[in-house]
Order: C-alpha cells, then structure tokens, then sequence
C-alpha cells in the first residue's frame, strides 16, 4: 500500500512533535505554505542556536557542491543544524539534480530544504533520493471545490465558529489566494476574539464585502426567480467592479445549476443522500436546491448550463463586443426566463 500523501496539516504536526526528517524537498505553485513551512524550519532550532546552525542559502548564488559541503558539516554546541536552500526553481534542473549525490546519503545532524517556490521540482535523481531517505511535500494551488473546507478548518484552529453565508461570502471574495485568505481571517481574529461566531455581518463589518450584494445573496435569488432582487445586485456589481468579480460570480452561478441538475437526477432524494451527492456541508444549504427545483425543471437547468458557458466565451471576446456587464446583465436575463426548449 502507497504511502498517504505528506499535507501541510500532516507535515506541521511533524515538526511541532520533533519528528524531523534529514531532508525536505518543498514545492510548487502555492507560495503561501512554502513561506509558513520555512519559518517553520527556520524556528526548529533555539535563537542561541540558530547563530552558529542556521544557514540560508539562495540556489542561483551557490553551486551545488557548496551546499553539500555545508550540509556534511557539524553542528555546533547543538544536536543539528539546518540547511535551507532557497529559489531552487531559479536554476537548471540539472544543476539542482546534482545534489542527489548529498540526499542519497544525507547527514544525520543535518536537516536540509529544498524550496522550490511556484513551480514543480525537476530532477529525477533527486526526487527519487528524497523519497527514499525524505520528505516530498508539494504545495499545491487551492481549488475553487475544497476552499470552503480550507476556510472552515483555518477559521476553526484560529477557536472562531462561522455561519454559512458568512463561508461563502469569504471564499466570494478572497478567492483562492491563500496568502489573502489568511490574512483576512487573522483580521477577523483580532477583531472578533476567541470562540466568537463568524457572521456574514463581521465579513462585512471587516472585511468590507456587502451582506447583501454578494453571490451567495445573488444565487439565493436566482433559485427563487426574484428578478428585482436579481438586477439590483448584479447594479451593485457593476458599480463595485473591484470587489466583485463576475469571472468568480459566473462560476459560481454555473456550479450551482450544475449541481441542481444533479439534484434532480438523485434516484433517492433523502436529505442525507442528496447532501452526500451534491457534497453540502449544512443542510441550510440543501434547501436552496429543494427550493430552486420547484422553479426550474431539468430542460431550463440544461439550457442555463448553455447560456453560462456562452457566457464565459464571450466575456472572452469570442463573438460579441459587448462590455462584461452588459453580456451579464443578458445572461441573468435569460436564466430567469429559460423556457427549457432543448432539441436531441
């Protein structure tokens, strides 16, 4: 059975508990948990310690042999020293390569990093050396699909609860830009105080996203076919274009059809079942899809599927000269009107 695979969460437990490895090799794309992993690293050893132990390289400025030769060192008055090895995206990947001569046979006082920050590790030898005598972990870019569940569990580890809505609107906002997520959530921290609720006021309160023209209020409106509603916020939209982008809204819009289209397809449409298949976290959230049903049947839901990936092409410049909102003015348009009329 393969090994399961080294997660931020897993790798930080590690550290905290003193369970070092002689060699790490960090990278990819999300630059957020390659920094925290290095300050990590950085802390390991005490301050008296880290004078004589602590060596902070830059990959283009130092050859490889230099930094074996810095790793096969002792420590000194401590049990190890650390080797941290930065911008190794920034060279040729045969010259990183070169250092699976050290991990092959790294130091047993030595813990070395690797980060390659924003891109993959290349190097064959190398990854195969580390994942025989180290750890491999690579920092992958938050998915629109699991940033709920990431906001949740950072938002519980900082003792905060948080409302639903108020879920939403953060990933709304933030995105997928982990660095700004976490920031905005260390606001809402020291705002809030321990054990406090996160609620879609405190959102707007501190971070300064409107309760009330977002998404979540957007979609809310789009499954009950309120069209006043439904126009004034996509108005709020175009008059806050900064805090509002329609690239995230018509995602948005498009998972939600996508999933009630799912929602009808559920051959047993228990509460716990159609929760498991359209993966919803609270059963608030369930209601919104019993509650859009009873509005749209399933040749509308295919037919607004269409107009939002019509949408998103045109929004691109594909076949139309019209400015976004006004492509997105039409779109909401056709969705509160969609008469369903598919041809197979």
């Amino acid at each position: 059975m393969a090994a399961p695979a080294v997660t931020y969460d897993s790798l930080c437990r590690q550290l905290a508990a003193k369970q070092y490895s002689p060699v790490y090799l960090i990278h990819g794309e999300e630059g957020y948990y390659i920094d925290d992993l290095v300050r990590r690293f950085e802390n390991i050893l005490t301050a008296e310690e880290r004078e004589f132990n602590l060596h902070v390289v830059y990959a283009p400025d130092t050859e490889p042999g230099a930094v074996m030769d810095l790793c096969m060192q002792y420590p000194m008055m401590a049990d190890r020293q650390v080797v941290i090895l930065k911008e190794a995206q920034a060279v040729p990947a045969a010259k990183l390569n070169q250092l699976h001569r050290y991990v092959a046979a790294p130091s047993a006082t030595t813990i070395l990093v690797i980060c390659c920050r924003g891109e993959q590790a290349k190097g064959k030898e190398l990854l195969a050396a580390v994942k025989a005598n180290g750890v491999n972990f690579e920092s992958k870019k938050l998915s629109e699909f699991n940033a709920p569940a990431v906001i949740s569990e950072f938002i519980k580890r900082k003792g905060l609860k948080a409302e639903p809505k108020a879920l939403e609107m953060l990933r709304d906002y933030v995105g997928t830009d982990l660095s700004r997520l976490y920031n905005e959530i260390e606001k809402l921290t020291t705002a809030l105080g321990a054990g406090a609720t996160v609620t879609a006021e405190a959102v707007e309160r501190n971070i300064g996203m409107s309760k009330d023209y977002n998404n979540y209020e957007l979609v809310d409106a789009l499954a009950v076919k309120d069209a006043g509603k439904v126009f004034m916020i996509a108005e709020y939209f175009r008059a806050n274009p900064k805090n509002n982008s329609l690239v995230v809204t018509s995602a948005t819009i498009f998972n939600f059809f996508a999933d009630l289209l799912a929602a009808y397809y559920c051959t047993d449409r228990s509460d716990a079942t159609m929760m498991a298949e359209l993966k919803l976290r609270w059963p608030g959230q369930l209601k919104r899809y019993r509650t859009a049903m009873q509005y749209y049947n399933a040749f509308q839901i295919i037919e607004i599927i269409a107009a939002v990936r019509r949408y998103d092409a045109m929004s691109k410049g594909v076949g139309s000269r019209q400015t976004d909102h006004q492509l997105f003015h039409d779109l909401l348009f056709h969705i509160l009107t969609a008469p369903g009329n598919i041809r197979f």
